[in-house]
C-alpha cells in the first residue's frame, strides 16, 4: 500500500478526456513520482506522436523520475511488483503498453498470461499506484483484424487491472465519474416517517432556511477558558472563508478529493529572497528562514506579521486495550482538568507565550487490537467536531493553531495509523513507554507493539480509506485533530504540529484534502520515531531539535517567542544601505550620514573647559550649536 493509503487506481477514459491530466492530478501531492512510460517513440516522421509525447514530458514536476518499459512490456508488471511502499507510480498508459505488446517484434506471446501477471502485479502493489488506460468498450467493433485484436486485449487489460485496483474513476470530457471506490460511512438522520434525510442540507429556496444539521454524536460544547482576541483588518483577512466549500452548519460532508486552498506560492520565495536586502549582520537567520517563508506564503505577504493570536487545542481522548499499557489510569483526565483550571506544563508555557489553551474532549477509542476504536458516524461527528473548532479560533481572530493531544494510548494509536498508512514496522515507530518514577517499563512497550500488530492484522482485508483508517485504528482525538488540519485549511488558518497526534492526522488528511500538509508547521520532532518517520513521509521539517518531552505541544509552546521574534524582526529590519544608496528613510533622515563628528586625535587633558560658550550649550545632548 501507499504512503498515505491512497489505494490503487484505474483511471479510464477516451482520447482527449484529460484522463492523463486527472491521473497526474491525483499524485501532485506526492515529493516525488515515478513515472513508467509504456508508449513506444514511434515513427520520428510523425511529428503530431511526438508533439504528444512532448506536451506529456513538459507537464511533469522535475522531481518526478521517467522509466521506459516499451522494450518490454513484461518488464511493466516487475515494476509495479518492486515497488517500495512509500513510492508513488504512474503508469501511463495501458494503451501503449498492449501496442507494444501485440507488436510482432513482441509475438509470439501468451496475452492472457501477460495481462494476468499484471493484475496480480497491481493486486499486490505496496505503493501508491495509479494507471491510465484508454476506454474502448464504447467504440464501434473494428472491420481489421488487428484492430479487433487490440481492443479485445485492451479490454481484457482493463478489466482485469480494473478488478485488481481499489478503486476505478471514469473521466469524460475532463470531468471524473467514480465507477469503484471504496465505501464512505456518511451520518444519515430520519425524518418521521423513517425517510433518509441527505447529510447535506439543501440550499435555501426562495429565502427558506436550509434544513437543520443532526447533532454531533457524543462530542461536548467547545470550551475556551479564556475569550478569544478582537479580530482585526488583518487577521480577518488571511482567515478569509472559502466559497467553494459550505459551511460545517449547513452540512458539509467532508471525504476524499476536497478542493481546498494552498498558501501563496510567490510570497515565500518573495519574503526568502527580501531577507536577504535587510540590514543584518553576518550570515542572517538560518534555518529560521523557512519560519519567515511558511509565514509569508500562508498570510499572503512577503512581509508576514507575527502571530499575535495563537490558540492552543488539547486533545483528550483515550484509547483502551493494549494501546494503552504503561499509562496510569486517570493520568490523563487529571492532566486535562489542570489545563482547564490554568496549571500544569502546557498551560504555564500557554500562559508565558500569549496564547490561549482550549481543552477538547474526544470520544474513547475501543481496544483496537479486537474491535474497532470508533463506529463510523462517531468518526464522521469527530471530523465535523474539528472543523466547527477550526471554524470558531477562525472567526475569533486567531491566527496559529497548536495542536496538542495528553490522551492514554495516543502514541499506540498514532502508530498504528503510521504503520497503515506507510508501512512502518511498529516497533520501528513506537517510542520507550517511560513510568511516573522514570523508569524504562519495556512489558509495557512490547503490550503496545502486540496492539497495534494484532490490530493490524485485523484490519488487514479492510478499506483503506481516511475514515475507515480513523473508525479502525485512530480514535477520537486524531479525528478530531484531522477534523481541525482541514478546518484550518478552508480558512487559510496555519497549524503548528508538534507530537504523534499532529502528525498521525496530517497523514490521514493528505486522502481527503493534499493541501492541508501545506498549511502544517512541525516545531520540533522531539525524538519520537513515529513523528521523524511521519515528518519525512508528509515533507516537514523540523525548525528545531529542543527534545523536550514536556508532553505533546510543549515544544510548539516553547518555540513560539523566538518565532514570533525572528517575524517581528524580518518585517521591521530596513534595508541595507548599500541597496538604497544612501536615500532617505521614511523620517527624512539620511541612513547612511550621521552628525558625529569625523575621528580626530584627542587633544592632552587640560586643567579644565577652555570654550567660552555657556554650560547648557557646551551640554546640549542633541549635538547642535547654536548659530
Amino acid at each position: 500500500m501507499s504512503v498515505d493509503r491512497w489505494n490503487t487506481v484505474l483511471v479510464l477514459g477516451g482520447i482527449r478526456s484529460g484522463k492523463s491530466e486527472f491521473a497526474e492530478s491525483l499524485v501532485s501531492d506526492a515529493p516525488v513520482v515515478r513515472y513508467v512510460a509504456t508508449a513506444p517513440e514511434g515513427d520520428p516522421d510523425d511529428t503530431e506522436w511526438a508533439a504528444r509525447l512532448a506536451a506529456h514530458r513538459q507537464r511533469r514536476p522535475g522531481s518526478w523520475t521517467t522509466e521506459e518499459t516499451a522494450g518490454d512490456p513484461r518488464r511493466l508488471a516487475d515494476v509495479i511488483a518492486s515497488a517500495e511502499p512509500n513510492e508513488t507510480l504512474l503508469v501511463d498508459d495501458l494503451g501503449g503498453w498492449v501496442t507494444v505488446l501485440l507488436d510482432p517484434a513482441h509475438q509470439p506471446a501468451d496475452d492472457t498470461a501477460t495481462i494476468d501477471e499484471l493484475a496480480a502485479a497491481v493486486r499486490g502493489c505496496p505503493a501508491r499506484l495509479v494507471v491510465v488506460s484508454p476506454e474502448v468498450g464504447l467504440s464501434l467493433v473494428p472491420t481489421t483484424p488487428l484492430g479487433r485484436a487490440f481492443t479485445d486485449a485492451l479490454g481484457a487489460a482493463n478489466r482485469a487491472v480494473a478488478d485488481a485496483c481499489d478503486a476505478v474513476v471514469l473521466v469524460v470530457a475532463g470531468q471524473p465519474s467514480w465507477l469503484k471506490r471504496a465505501a464512505t460511512t456518511v451520518p444519515v438522520a430520519r425524518g418521521t416517517t423513517g425517510s433518509p434525510v441527505p447529510a447535506v442540507a439543501p440550499p435555501a429556496v426562495n429565502g427558506a432556511a436550509p434544513a437543520p444539521t443532526p447533532e454531533l454524536v457524543n462530542l461536548p460544547d467547545v470550551r475556551t477558558p479564556a475569550p478569544p482576541a478582537t479580530p482585526t483588518a488583518s487577521s480577518t483577512s488571511w482567515a478569509a472563508p472559502t466559497m467553494a466549500l459550505p459551511m460545517v452548519a449547513t452540512g458539509l460532508v467532508i471525504q476524499p478529493g476536497m478542493e481546498l486552498p494552498m498558501p501563496d506560492e510567490y510570497a515565500g520565495p518573495q519574503a526568502v529572497e527580501r531577507l536577504t536586502t535587510l540590514d543584518v549582520p553576518g550570515a542572517g537567520l538560518g534555518v529560521l528562514e523557512r519560519v519567515v517563508g511558511f509565514a509569508a506564503a500562508t498570510q499572503g505577504t512577503p512581509t508576514p506579521a507575527a502571530w499575535s493570536s495563537v490558540r492552543v487545542l488539547l486533545l483528550n481522548g483515550d484509547h483502551g486495550g493494549g494501546a494503552a499499557a504503561g499509562a496510569v489510569p486517570g493520568d490523563s483526565a487529571r492532566r486535562a482538568g489542570q489545563a482547564r483550571a490554568g496549571r500544569g506544563a502546557l498551560a504555564r508555557l500557554a500562559a508565558e507565550s500569549g496564547a490561549t489553551l482550549q481543552v477538547v474532549d474526544a470520544p474513547t477509542a475501543g481496544p483496537i487490537e479486537t474491535e474497532p476504536a470508533l463506529t463510523g458516524e462517531q468518526v464522521e461527528s469527530a471530523l465535523r467536531y474539528g472543523w466547527r473548532l477550526a471554524e470558531e479560533a477562525a472567526e475569533a481572530g486567531v491566527q496559529l493553531l497548536v495542536l496538542a493531544a495528553c490522551g492514554a494510548g495516543t502514541e499506540a494509536a498514532a502508530a498504528a495509523v503510521l504503520a497503515a498508512t506507510a508501512g512502518a514496522e511498529p516497533p520501528a515507530v513506537l517510542g520507550r513507554v517511560v513510568t511516573d518514577s522514570g523508569e524504562i517499563d519495556d512489558a509495557a512497550w512490547m503490550r503496545r507493539c502486540a496492539a497495534v500488530r494484532d490490530a493490524l492484522h485485523r484490519t488487514r482485508r479492510s478499506p483503506r480509506g481516511a475514515q475507515e483508517v480513523l473508525a479502525e485504528l485512530g480514535g477520537g482525538d486524531i479525528a478530531i485533530a484531522t477534523g481541525v488540519l482541514l478546518g484550518a485549511t478552508a480558512r487559510r488558518v496555519p497549524v503548528m504540529l508538534d507530537g504523534p497526534v499532529g502528525l498521525a492526522a496530517g497523514l490521514i488528511s493528505r486522502d481527503l484534502a493534499g493541501q492541508a500538509r501545506h498549511w502544517c508547521l512541525l516545531a520540533d520532532h522531539g525524538g519520537d520515531p513515529a513523528v521523524k518517520l511521519a515528518a519525512d513521509v508528509l515533507g516537514l521539517t523540523p525548525v528545531l531539535d529542543l527534545r523536550l518531552d514536556l508532553g505533546e505541544g510543549a515544544n510548539a509552546l516553547v518555540a513560539l517567542p523566538m518565532l514570533r521574534s525572528v517575524l517581528a524582526l524580518a518585517a521591521a529590519l530596513p534595508t541595507h544601505p548599500s541597496l538604497t544608496g544612501g536615500e532617505p528613510d521614511d523620517e527624512g533622515e539620511d541612513q547612511v550620514t550621521t552628525d558625529e563628528p569625523d575621528f580626530a586625535e584627542p587633544e592632552p587633558a587640560g586643567p579644565g573647559p577652555t570654550s567660552t560658550e555657556p554650560e547648557e550649550q557646551r551640554a546640549d545632548p542633541s549635538g547642535s550649536r547654536a548659530g
